[in-house]
């Protein structure tokens, strides 16, 4: 019961139907609303890694995980297996149903690294062919088709022919009765072919009067000649239903043989639609995935930047408030946080804003916290928030707290503490908790108090809420609570698990800035906030005489603490931009060095190469002259031309200073490069378009960004894209007259077939072929003819169909070209 009340309390049906809105069927909008909450943190890790596994199958998909097609057949299944006929729309939707699940199935199979939605798809049947038989016997308008049964074909055929003949009849006696009938119209009443008659002319055509005018002046009446093919055609009309429902009763009973393996693919189904909703709205949040921790092994919890999910939906669709996020960063060793501060500085939010996220996270859902988000797994949230009295059960607002604290302890196994509903009342002595209890084993839960021990005497209200908390520190893996109460202030220099924490309130203003202060208890601001609002001073200053110069002395330590601690996070603040600067720096100066060295190295080497290749090339040359001057005598004007070819040498083998490399990059796919004015690293995946924006992904957040708005780690900015000169358009050479040659291959012989056997072996022709089909219809009366026509109209595939040549047949046979 305390569970049900603690999701009121935290608003956690509004959670729930925000989810439903991003579900794609009705199944998973129903899911989403009645969101189940784990019992084990295995099912909560299961979920979470289905919202991640879809999370990162839809960053890959362009149009996302598609549901269409996908409906609620769990009440058709239920009244097949109970030997009821389903309609022709519930048949339609199974059939959609399951082509809609095989298409999930195919996009999930065809991906890879989804190791858990693959498991979960593993043992899916769709039933193709159950699938085809209901589209072969249902058409697009739930309505059962000519080919479902032969007999149907038949009597279907009746029924065109006896219309046409009563309609022939009447239409004769229309036009020799023309005086008397009010229109030349042949209409139906109560299925019953019927002509419109003048009221004072209808003994001029005797027969049964079926409907007559709201004036009066006309009656509608089916002539005695009709009236027995009007009969027959009553009797055709229940052949021709019985038999409807003799083809609906088949599929039934085949839908039903398969009724588990049905609403095994319902749930399947549904569990992804949810899977991916939780996706969507985690993705909506700009929510990261939290990791379970476990305290017990020295792990820190860590929310920071943690923001309330429902005011986030007001700030977006209801013109609300900008959230102000909350940092929670809780050591392993508290056990009890105590918030204190003024009225509407945010205590309640933030009491709410935590419960919301541990519930978030057993459910699957992603925590709107900037990453890392770490969170031990509770097996329960307690919460008393808010005032419960009623006039009715004669509660005041301390035993309505107290009756909710009651449920709360023994929620949380206590059977000792003697604080049973049955013993509070208005106007009677409230017991008091006793000392603590030795600690459980390994308590798991989250319990959020608001106020605890308001609405009664301040002295034993205060020492009530110490021996709760005290007991809590006991038996609860975290308690967070609010009071006004001072005494509770002073817990944590008594016992280690205990922790102080304030909401900020700007005394400026006279407003609270929603700021959580870590360390810090909060002071009054009451009689501050009196003088500021207009009370006499001579008031507040008695008021102080009363407080004592020792609560007025604790206000100012408190209050030189406060601003030390924010002059030591503006500090930090810049402590932390410079860290940020100093490392982009580094980085980029170590990434510069490293490729000067490599491009030096890599210069050095080339160069030598060149060096030792001009060194040997020219010693050769050298030689030669060389053994030019040792042949015979050399003269002065041989030692000249000597001297001038080995300046020659020199000149062509003196080392050419290498030209500096041009500057910029191109991006590729898989470089890793920096968005300067985002701050990030981040990775290519799709190359620069010719507008010159290029597809990157940081994290699990991807986005278009511009080529001038990045660089190269080293620093580089990359060369702007030129668009290409759009190139000529090729000329198309002129076709070439190539025969068409008529085989038995690309003949079909379709005489004496009905127009809708007709159409299914045609468009399964027309689907296999590759150059034109001659089609075999005849002569006859010429509606296979044009039946076959209609159908080439509108086939996508076929480009044109024109007669055969006289010698093929002539106008019994007709060419179809195919696209």
């Amino acid at each position: 019961m305390i569970q049900s009340e603690t999701l009121e309390l935290l608003e956690w049906h509004r959670l729930c139907q925000h989810l439903a809105t991003f579900a794609a069927t009705k199944l998973g909008a129903t899911a989403a609303r009645h969101l189940k909450i784990p019992d084990s943190q295995t099912q909560s890790e299961q979920l979470l890694e289905q919202t991640k596994e879809v999370y990162q199958l839809e960053t890959r998909l362009t149009t996302g995980l598609s549901f269409e097609g996908i409906q609620d057949i769990g009440d058709s299944l239920e009244r097949a297996e109970r030997s009821g006929v389903l309609s022709g729309d519930e048949l339609l939707a199974i059939a959609t149903t399951l082509a809609g699940a095989r298409s999930l199935r195919r996009v999930i199979d065809n991906q890879e690294d989804l190791p858990i939605l693959t498991e979960l798809v593993a043992d899916l049947r769709t039933y193709p062919e159950l699938e085809q038989e209901i589209h072969r016997c249902i058409d697009e308008r739930a309505q059962v088709t000519d080919r479902a049964s032969q007999k149907l074909g038949e009597i279907r055929t009746d029924l065109r022919r006896l219309r046409t003949q009563i309609t022939q009849k009447l239409q004769n006696i229309l036009q020799a009765k023309s005086g008397a009938v009010q229109e030349q119209l042949i209409t139906q009443r109560s299925d019953r072919f019927v002509i419109p008659v003048k009221a004072p002319q209808k003994d001029a055509i005797p027969g049964i009067v079926h409907d007559t005018s709201t004036s009066g002046a006309t009656l509608y009446v089916e002539p005695n000649s009709v009236v027995p093919l009007g009969n027959q055609l009553r009797q055709i009309i229940r052949r021709e239903q019985a038999e409807e429902e003799a083809v609906r009763r088949i599929l039934t009973e085949q839908i039903a043989a398969v009724k588990p393996d049905l609403e095994r693919l319902l749930a399947i189904a549904t569990t992804l639609d949810l899977a991916t909703a939780r996706s969507r709205y985690s993705y909506w949040l700009g929510a990261n995935p939290p990791r379970f921790i476990q305290r017990q092994d020295s792990e820190t919890i860590t929310l920071r930047n943690l923001r309330h999910p429902l005011l986030v939906w007001q700030q977006q669709h209801e013109q609300g408030q900008p959230v102000v996020p909350v940092d929670l960063l809780i050591n392993p060793l508290i056990r009890v946080v105590t918030i204190t501060g003024p009225n509407t500085g945010g205590k309640t939010v933030t009491l709410k804003t935590l419960g919301l996220a541990a519930l978030m996270a057993k459910v699957g859902l992603f925590v709107p916290a900037r990453e890392p988000v770490e969170i031990p797994w509770f097996d329960k949230v307690l919460a008393d928030i808010g005032d419960e009295q009623s006039l009715q059960q004669s509660l005041s607002t301390f035993s309505g707290h107290i009756r909710r604290i009651s449920r709360i302890l023994e929620a949380l196994g206590d059977g000792e503490l003697g604080l049973g509903t049955g013993d509070l009342g208005l106007g009677t002595e409230e017991k008091e908790i006793p000392n603590p209890q030795s600690p459980i084993p390994n308590p798991q839960s989250l319990v959020l108090l608001d106020e605890v021990g308001a609405g009664t005497d301040p002295v034993e209200g205060s020492a009530l809420a110490i021996a709760l908390l005290q007991y809590l520190a006991n038996h609860a893996q975290l308690t967070i609570a609010t009071t006004h109460f001072g005494e509770l202030k002073a817990l944590k220099y008594e016992d280690e698990r205990f922790e102080n924490a304030s909401v900020e309130f700007d005394e400026s203003t006279l407003s609270p800035t929603y700021r959580l202060l870590w360390g810090i208890p909060g002071r009054s601001n009451a009689l501050t906030i009196a003088l500021r609002l207009g009370l006499k001073p001579e008031v507040v200053q008695q008021a102080k005489t009363q407080v004592g110069e020792a609560t007025d002395e604790v206000n100012q330590v408190i209050a030189g603490l406060e601003a030390q601690r924010r002059r030591q996070e503006t500090k930090a603040a810049e402590a932390q931009v410079l860290l940020q600067q100093t490392e982009r720096l580094y980085k980029e100066v170590s990434a510069k060095a490293a490729n000067l060295e490599e491009r030096e190295s890599s210069l050095r080497a080339s160069q030598e190469i060149a060096v030792q290749q001009a060194i040997a090339q020219a010693k050769g040359e050298i030689a030669q002259v060389i053994r030019r001057l040792q042949k015979g005598t050399p003269t002065a004007q041989e030692a000249q031309q000597a001297t001038n070819a080995l300046n020659q040498i020199g000149q062509l083998y003196q080392p050419v200073t290498p030209a500096k490399p041009k500057p910029g990059f191109m991006p590729k796919i898989g470089d890793r490069i920096r968005v300067p004015k985002l701050g990030q690293i981040a990775d290519v995946i799709a190359a620069p378009n010719e507008d010159g924006e290029l597809s990157v992904r940081f994290g699990l957040m991807k986005m278009t960004v511009k080529l001038q708005d990045v660089e190269s780690l080293d620093g580089q900015k990359p060369e702007p894209v030129v668009k290409a000169k759009p190139a000529p358009a090729p000329v198309t050479p002129p076709p070439q007259n190539v025969p068409e040659i008529r085989t038995s291959q690309n003949t079909i012989d379709l005489r004496g077939k009905r127009v809708a056997d007709a159409e299914y072996i045609l468009d399964k022709a027309i689907s296999e072929a590759t150059g034109p089909v001659w089609i075999i219809h005849g002569y006859g009366t010429g509606k296979l003819r044009q039946g076959v026509h209609t159908f080439l109209q509108q086939h996508s595939r076929v480009n044109n169909y024109e007669p055969a040549e006289q010698a093929d047949g002539g106008t019994g046979v007709t060419i179809a070209h195919i696209k």
